[in-house]
């Protein structure tokens, strides 16, 4: 018979269970090392998170209870809530509130309804295709401010508006100096702005949509209009409140266009919050009043957006 050696637990190594919880704890739990390395990649974004966006917002809050004029040396002066008392009684905020709305409820239909019949012209394979929608979605990546410049030139007496205007007989228009079309003009300039990343957005919800909905409907005898409104519609809700709530909480802040083309004119009639806020802040050296108006703003815009997140839970259930 073979001699057999029998080895003692030290010589033959540990346990096969402990060897399995070494080889897990190693692959499954972070060390201690890994744990610095993700804190020191994790660091420079959270820093800037705090020093950019954090600590502004706290700062804000508090100026918005106090009186400040950054040119006087005598600081921030706290005076409680009559910051906020004082803007919700002056007519001036108030109409710039309308004026915001008003502008919010001129851009929004157009931008999201253009932009969805756009997702479903282009969602298709078609040769060339891919040219029409990177067309289509360049002015969402150009500056608002190049933008708006380049419109500022085409709204004016010379610019191509008036041009074709000219061609039908019609006297030059000034669309951006007068108060009944100043808004308008602006609006529509916003929603040629915004038309290329709804469609992008909406084009990614048609193409999740099952292709299997439409054949089913297919068969059960339903036309392109029945399937539109009852598979397309459906499986877009959710990125159709997405891009709403998006598109109402980036309108509600316009200043960029409102700068450069109408500077809050004529007569206040295209003076959005956001404009407010930097006439009051930067012209009449009002910290107080403006951070006030700003966090006035803020809780609308989260109340409209938390309104139409809750609308959209319930659709859903």
């Amino acid at each position: 018979m073979p001699e057999t050696t029998t080895l003692t637990p030290t010589e033959a190594g540990p346990p096969a269970d402990q060897v399995a919880a070494r080889g897990t704890a190693r692959r499954g739990s972070p060390t201690r090392r890994t744990r610095r390395i993700a804190v020191l990649f994790i660091l420079p974004a959270a820093a800037y998170v705090v020093i950019f966006h954090l600590f502004p917002l706290v700062y804000g809050l508090y100026l918005s209870f106090t009186n400040y004029d950054p040119q006087s040396r005598s600081g921030p002066q706290p005076v409680g809530i009559s910051n906020y008392t004082k803007i919700l009684t002056d007519p001036v905020f108030l109409s710039s509130l309308a004026v915001t709305g008003k502008y919010v409820l001129y851009v929004l239909p157009g931008a999201v309804i253009l932009a969805l019949v756009l997702a479903l012209l282009v969602n298709r394979s078609r040769r060339g295709i891919g040219f029409f929608r990177t067309a289509l979605y360049v002015p969402h990546v150009v500056s608002l401010t190049a933008v708006s410049m380049v419109w500022l030139w085409l709204y004016s007496p010379q610019g191509w508006f008036n041009q074709i205007l000219g061609r039908f007989g019609a006297e030059p228009k000034q669309f951006l100096l007068e108060s009944s079309s100043a808004l308008a003009s602006v609006a529509v300039m916003r929603i040629w702005k915004a038309l290329g990343g709804n469609m992008v957005l909406l084009l990614a919800g048609l193409q999740s949509i099952s292709r299997e909905l439409y054949e089913a409907a297919a068969v059960d005898g339903a036309g392109r209009w029945a399937q539109f409104r009852y598979v397309t519609l459906p499986g877009l809700r959710g990125m159709l409140t997405y891009v709403v709530v998006t598109d109402i909480v980036y309108l509600a802040q316009s200043f960029g266009e409102i700068y450069v083309l109408t500077r809050g004119g004529p007569v206040d009639s295209t003076t959005t919050v956001n404009f407010l806020i930097y006439k009051q802040a930067f012209q009449f050296n009002d910290m107080g009043t403006a951070s006030a108006m700003g966090f006035v703003l803020f809780a609308l815009i989260s109340a409209v957006a938390f309104v139409s997140l809750r609308q959209m839970m319930r659709t859903r259930s």
